[in-house]
C-alpha cells in the first residue's frame, strides 16, 4: 500500500480526537482510531473515509492492556505505526469526601495514565527498531502542577508531562520524536459540564489544528492557547505559597 503515514488516535470518538482524526483525514493516510463510544466512533470513521483515509477502528478499551496492547501490535504488523497519539482521557469531579472519589480517581489514573502507557509503551521497541516514529502525549494546562479543583485529574496529567519529558532524550538516540500537547479549556464534551466560567475558551477544531500543526512540526510541547500557557507556567515555578493562595480561590467543577 502506498502512503505518508499511518496515524494512531485513541479517544477518537468524541473532543480532540475526533477533530484531529478529521483534520489528518486524506488519501495518503491510515487512521487507526480507538474509541469507547461505538456510535460516534463510526462517525468519526465514516467522516475521514469521505476524505479518502483508509480507516481501522476498535472499541477496545486503553484500559485493557493486554487486549489492546494485541490490537495496536496487530496494526503494526499491518500497516507500520508512524504516529501514536495517546489522547483518550477523563477528567471527573472534584469532592475529595465523595463516597466515589476513591474509585473515581483510581479510573482517572487508570485511564489516563495507565492508558498513555498501553498506548506508546508496546510501540516504543519496535519504533527504535526502525529507528524512526513519533509518540504524543496528551497532557492539560493542569499539567503543570497539582489543582485543587481537579486533584485527581490534574496529577494524571502532571505524570504524563514528566513522562514525555522523560521519554524525549530518552528516545531521541533512536530517532524517535516525543511531543507533549497541553490544552487549555476546549469546548469539548468534557468541559461542557463545567458551570464556571472558562477563560479563553477554544473550539476544538481550531485546537485540533493547532495540535496537528504542532505534530507536523515535530514539537517538543505543543501549548495552547499562550495565555493560559504562561498562567500555568508561571503557577508551576512560582513559590508554592503563591501558587497555593491564587488555587485556593479558584473556582470549583462540580
Amino acid at each position: 500500500m502506498t502512503k505518508n503515514r499511518t496515524i494512531l488516535i485513541t479517544g477518537a470518538s468524541s473532543g480532540i480526537g475526533h477533530a484531529l482524526a478529521r483534520a489528518y483525514a486524506a488519501q495518503d493516510t491510515v487512521l487507526l482510531l480507538a474509541g469507547r463510544n461505538a456510535e460516534r466512533l463510526e462517525d468519526t470513521a465514516r467522516l475521514c473515509r469521505e476524505k479518502g483515509a483508509t480507516v481501522e477502528t476498535t472499541t477496545l478499551p486503553v484500559t485493557d492492556r493486554a487486549a489492546f496492547e494485541k490490537r495496536i501490535l496487530d496494526w503494526d504488523d499491518a500497516y507500520k505505526i508512524d504516529v501514536a497519539v495517546a489522547n483518550a482521557g477523563v477528567s471527573g469531579g472534584t469532592s475529595m469526601d465523595a463516597a466515589q472519589n476513591e474509585s473515581q480517581l483510581r479510573e482517572i489514573f487508570d485511564i489516563n495514565l495507565g492508558g498513555t502507557f498501553n498506548t506508546v509503551n508496546p510501540l516504543i521497541p519496535r519504533m527504535q527498531a526502525r529507528k524512526s516514529g513519533h509518540i504524543v502525549l496528551m497532557s492539560s494546562m493542569a499539567g503543570f502542577r497539582g489543582m485543587p479543583n481537579a486533584p485527581a485529574y490534574s496529577t494524571s496529567k502532571v505524570a504524563v508531562r514528566a513522562y514525555g519529558d522523560a521519554l524525549r532524550p530518552l528516545l531521541k538516540p533512536d530517532g524517535i520524536k516525543v511531543s507533549t500537547i497541553f490544552p487549555g479549556f476546549i469546548k469539548t464534551p468534557m468541559t461542557d459540564v463545567n458551570t464556571f466560567k472558562m477563560p479563553f475558551l477554544m473550539d476544538v477544531e481550531r485546537a485540533a489544528e493547532i495540535v496537528r500543526r504542532g505534530i507536523d512540526g515535530k514539537k517538543s510541547a505543543i501549548a495552547f492557547p499562550w495565555q493560559m500557557h504562561v498562567f500555568c507556567w508561571l503557577l508551576g515555578v512560582m513559590p508554592r505559597c503563591m501558587g497555593d493562595w491564587i488555587l485556593s480561590r479558584a473556582p470549583r467543577k462540580n
